[in-house]
């Protein structure tokens, strides 16, 4: 078994800790990081923590190294993650352009054929339509 990692927090770190842990627009991953910060502060050790959380005992570490190093913005992940988008903003600015200016009504299908011949931007109809839903745009011409 390595060295016990303890961390000793400030009130107000603990304040901040516990404000995060209970915000609503934060990642749930942060904030069990937070919990970690906590209960280690008092005194819980990592074995524990991990059972409790029912993580691995070299996450639960991990997280104590990045506080260490980064402080409170170690406990967010890192930017890149994931899939990255294959439209962007003015590929969606220019369908409601053509929705415009053409009195046609369309239809997902015909808005994602649209974006490939036009724009090079290939989306399925499903996924352009929980793109624009999600984003909620006003595109009175689409037919659903």
């Amino acid at each position: 078994m390595g060295c016990r990692l303890k961390v000793f927090l400030t009130e107000e770190e603990k304040q901040t800790l516990e404000e995060l842990r209970k915000a609503k627009d934060v990642p749930q991953r942060t904030k069990d990081r937070a919990q970690v910060l906590l209960l280690n502060a008092r005194g819980l050790k990592n074995e524990q923590i991990a059972k409790g959380l029912n993580w691995a005992i070299s996450t639960v570490r991990q997280t104590l190294h990045r506080w260490e190093k980064f402080g409170l913005v170690g406990l967010w992940d890192a930017a890149g993650r994931g899939g990255k988008p294959r439209y962007s903003e003015l590929d969606l600015i220019y369908l409601e352009k053509c929705l415009i200016q053409q009195p046609k009504a369309y239809n997902y299908k015909e808005l994602a054929n649209k974006l490939a011949s036009e724009r090079k931007v290939n989306l399925s109809a499903d996924r352009l339509r929980r793109v624009l839903k999600k984003r909620q745009s006003k595109f009175g011409n689409v037919a659903v």
